[in-house]
């Protein structure tokens, strides 16, 4: 199995460029290898599959289930979906899965996310045992069946059922980014407590209007000139697969998103038993002063949401959520990672007050921070130069957390430096009690990073 690119498999999925790195015959392959592996590591003989709208996804989805049924394991296809639609039909025949997707990625990228033992992903060392389990070519032979099913109307009555509007109904502008969503938005916000505005709405793998990545504000751009003109209550956009959101104002600007966190953390504080609230590693400190300030247990952990999935499953947490989006509820009973379920919990918040959301925003804590800056840096290097910031920071003294990279503690405000887990990357990010502050530590890291990306040294 040499002809299998061994850079596609990263820290959470597996995902790289179609054709190039992934195509028909890599996603036979995993697929063989995928069903054999289930067979013979988990005892188990069925899975779900489904895909996304980029354009090689149908095809790689054919091939995947060709290869998946050729080691004997049976599929239940439900052709194209959103990512948390495949996370609900995992939950509902309680069995693995496999979504053909690259979620937010340029267009040309494909991928593969994937479980083995329920409903959350494959990470880590997970997905590093895959890889050698498929390098070595010893996979299972048999007739696997395909059933064909559509999870639609079942996974709206789920997202929906728990939701508690208020009196006050509010005009909102969804923005799909022609993606995976578009599928099932209209269903969802037409016989919801909502006046809705869609646009980038009709299915298009090529993503003709912007590329579906909320948290790139370029990328964000339409959507705010789309809530001024309209004077909606606010704005919402999603990535490629629907399991990312951003938040655009009543002012036409960004909700930051560790906003968001804190709108839907003090609206279900009181109802938790478990008041430990997760938030990850690139998040800005007002989530954690919030939290603190509330009485509760804030619980810094690392970037990746099969990890942040993983983590609030692990220790039953009420929520937990990522700076990149990715938002996970689990006071109720819907526990899917979904966008269009966020935003259905923060439409019932906004419903329960007739307050602005910039008012309400107004009184949360207020840090300046840097954007997510990406570094060029080899694969092969990335970690090393990870470890000269942290080798710099502890001969410095200052205080650090380690657990996804090296977050480095300054009385004023903190720095980031990580490897990004999804490209060759190192990702840097900072802030500070001042916009000054925050761009003396982006001047005082972003040369050692780009120094020792390029092999010198930063001490």
């Amino acid at each position: 199995m040499n002809d299998i690119d061994t850079n596609i498999f990263r820290a959470y999925d597996i995902r790289g460029i179609y054709p190039a790195e992934i195509n028909e015959q890599t996603a036979y392959t995993i697929g063989r290898s995928y069903g054999s592996y289930l067979q013979e590591k988990y005892n188990k003989n069925s899975c779900i599959v489904s895909h996304d709208n980029r354009l090689s996804s149908e095809s790689l989805t054919q091939n995947l289930i060709k290869g998946i049924t050729s080691s004997g394991c049976n599929v239940i296809n439900y052709n194209l979906t959103t990512t948390p639609m495949n996370y609900y039909g995992r939950y509902l025949n309680q069995m693995p899965g496999i979504m053909v997707t690259a979620s937010h990625n340029p267009k040309d990228d494909n991928g593969f996310k994937f479980s083995f033992d329920g409903m959350i992903n494959a990470r880590g060392e997970m997905i590093e045992d895959f890889k050698n389990y498929i390098l070595t070519g010893n996979f299972k032979s048999g007739q696997g069946s395909v059933t064909n099913s559509n999870i639609t109307d079942k996974y709206i009555e789920y997202l929906k059922y728990s939701i508690k509007y208020g009196k006050n109904k509010r005009k909102i502008v969804i923005d799909c980014g022609n993606g995976a969503t578009c599928s099932i938005i209209k269903k969802v916000f037409d016989s919801s407590f909502c006046t809705p505005i869609y646009i980038n709405d009709t299915l298009d793998g090529n993503f003709p209007n912007h590329h579906p990545d909320p948290a790139v504000k370029e990328n964000m751009k339409q959507l705010q000139e789309k809530v001024k003109k309209e004077k909606a209550d606010f704005g919402v956009a999603y990535d490629g697969d629907g399991d990312r959101l951003g938040i655009v104002m009543d002012n036409g600007e960004i909700l930051p998103i560790e906003y968001f966190m804190i709108i839907c953390i003090k609206d279900m504080f009181y109802n938790v038993n478990n008041k430990t609230f997760l938030y990850d590693i690139k998040c800005s400190k007002s989530v954690d002063d919030y939290i603190r300030s509330l009485g509760g247990t804030p619980l810094c952990y690392r970037t990746g949401a099969s990890y942040t999935q993983f983590k609030v499953h692990q220790d039953n947490l009420p929520f937990g959520a990522e700076f990149s989006g990715h938002i996970f509820f689990r006071d109720r009973d819907a526990d899917c990672g979904s966008a269009i379920y966020a935003t259905l919990r923060f439409l019932e918040i906004m419903s329960k007050t007739s307050d602005k959301l910039s008012k309400i925003v107004a009184e949360f804590p207020k840090y300046y921070a840097t954007p997510e800056i990406k570094i060029p840096t080899p694969d092969n290097l990335k970690f090393q130069v990870v470890d000269k910031i942290k080798e710099y920071a502890k001969s410095m003294n200052y205080p650090i957390n380690d657990i996804d990279g090296v977050r480095i503690t300054y009385t004023n405000g903190w720095a980031l430096v990580r490897a990004s887990n999804t490209g060759p990357n190192i990702i840097f990010r900072a802030e500070a009690d001042t916009e000054e502050g925050a761009k003396i530590l982006e001047n005082i890291y972003i040369p050692m990073i780009q120094k020792a990306s390029e092999g010198k040294e930063t001490l």
